[in-house]
């Protein structure tokens, strides 16, 4: 569970920045310990697009082993089970492949069972795209920028030239410090490599982002889709910050803005012609993600209405007011939409016998005020309360035995603003569920119709615990006050 300082850290910096997916989430390296993914499925065959035998390799390395591959779907949850979805990627893929600059090269396509918006791929031409992203785009031509533009990093050898250069990096810092005996200056060159490091990162994203409209455009599909679905993952990510914004940019950003990436992308579209040119497909990818899950896995944790239900964990607590939940395998993070209040909920360990105030001392990093402490039954459970004033944050902390675990509960306000108000009703909601509570059904995607309905209207059939009419919009690509079309169809999302 770690330090909660550093947590807080990460969840700050999570709740700023989350474009993930297509707009921070090209994991070239093999090495993606830090991905997670709250879903869970049982393992699918992935599609192959197929080329003859005696066609030659452009990375020169052999797929990676079938235990990797296995390992890293499930630290994203498994693979989804959604044969439309699945035949349309593959379909996707060998029509990009053909048009692509090295047709010769073979892909296997992974559908993630994730809600995260994501999608990377590996330099021996895996394809990774989590549902979550195939949920968000509006069109064939959308899903199909996201692959071109992941086909891009592997028949450019990001990977490779990526590896090459860290390798090269740390080698001059460590000779330096090591050998010349100089670690000051060994530090500031390594300081150096991260920002180097950082720019060709970025480089290579809109070199990517270039290379994937043109094949996008010379598969026959619309070219304009790659500034539409970041325009949506942009959207899409200020819904779940609560920001009108995208936040500061962070100068050791792999990726570049995403405002910058839609006006690269659109020139490029731009110089191969005018709107309207290329297919969506829309019809084909509406019938392919009608029925899709959206949303986390029950069993591992839903908001259903105001309230946060894990039958896995086999409790619930009720939503403060204000607050936007993210569900995480390890942890429960949410933030309130101007930044201002975050929460946390988690497990931690106490070994037997040991004081719930003594483990909850144990599970902070930082130092406690004496006078905050306090123990007391929640509803019937054991409990140990605990205040920490910080710099720029105030916590209340709290660890509350359920059975045999032991739960902690945090909320943290900005500078001297004591949570305390807030944080007693929410912590004192906490409690065990029924077998008959713990029986979730999933919410999942539906595709109608619309008559002489209105956005709004459609809105109000949505299952979202919040902003439903946002939700909507941003789903469907329309921007707010659009009038639906008539015989159109729409996605909403019901249970």
């Amino acid at each position: 569970m770690g330090g909660i300082t550093e947590r807080f850290r990460v969840v700050r910096r999570r709740l700023r920045g989350m474009a993930s997916a297509w707009a921070g989430a090209s994991l070239l390296a093999i090495g993606l310990g830090a991905c997670v993914a709250d879903q869970a499925a049982g393992p699918v065959t992935p599609a192959v697009v197929r080329v003859p035998a005696e066609a030659p390799r452009t990375t020169g390395r052999e797929r990676a082993a079938d235990a990797d591959h296995l390992k890293l779907v499930a630290s994203f949850g498994g693979e989804a089970r959604a044969p439309n979805v699945m035949r349309l990627l593959t379909e996707v893929t060998d029509r990009l492949v053909k048009a692509s600059e090295r047709p010769d090269q073979a892909y296997a396509v992974t559908l993630l069972d994730s809600p995260v918006v994501n999608a990377f791929a590996l330099p021996n031409g895996r394809l990774y795209v989590t549902r979550g992203l195939v949920a968000l785009a509006s069109d064939t031509s959308e899903v199909a920028a996201v692959l071109a533009h992941e086909m891009a990093h592997v028949t450019l050898n990001h990977a490779t030239a990526r590896s090459e250069l860290e390798l090269r990096s740390a080698l001059v810092s460590r000779v330096v410090a090591d050998v010349l005996n100089d670690p000051d200056t060994g530090a500031q060159l390594q300081h150096q490599s991260r920002f180097a490091l950082a720019r060709f990162s970025r480089e290579q994203e809109l070199e990517a982002d270039a290379t994937g409209v043109r094949t996008l455009a010379k598969a026959g599909y619309d070219p304009f889709a790659a500034g539409r679905f970041l325009t949506a993952l942009n959207r899409s990510t200020n819904l779940k910050t609560g920001s009108g914004g995208t936040g500061e940019p962070d100068m050791l950003a792999t990726h570049p803005g995403t405002a910058e990436r839609i006006t690269q992308v659109t020139r490029a579209a731009r110089r191969i012609g005018a709107p309207g040119i290329g297919a969506d497909d829309r019809a084909q990818y509406l019938a392919a993600v009608d029925g899709l899950p959206y949303g986390d896995n029950p069993r591992d944790g839903a908001v259903r209405g105001h309230r946060f239900v894990h039958p896995g964990l086999g409790i619930a607590f009720d939503v403060p007011p204000g607050f936007v939940l993210e569900n995480t395998r390890s942890a429960v993070l949410g933030t309130t939409p101007d930044g201002n209040r975050r929460l946390l909920f988690d497990q931690i360990e106490a070994k037997d016998g040991q004081p719930l105030d003594v483990a909850l001392k144990g599970s902070w990093n930082d130092a406690l005020d004496p006078a905050g402490f306090e123990t007391r039954e929640v509803e019937g459970h054991p409990a140990a309360f605990a205040l920490s004033r910080g710099k720029d944050w105030t916590f209340r902390l709290a660890a509350i035995r359920v059975d045999d675990t032991t739960f902690r509960m945090i909320m943290a306000a900005k500078g001297a603003t004591d949570p305390d108000p807030a944080f007693r009703p929410w912590v004192a909601s906490l409690r065990a569920i029924t077998p008959e509570e713990a029986v979730l059904r999933p919410l999942r995607l539906q595709v109608v119709q619309a008559g002489s309905t209105s956005a709004e209207e459609l809105a109000r059939r949505m299952a979202v615990p919040d902003r439903a009419l946002d939700r909507f919009l941003v789903l469907n690509g329309l921007e707010r006050g659009a009038a639906l079309v008539p015989g159109r169809s729409y996605k909403i999302v019901v249970e």
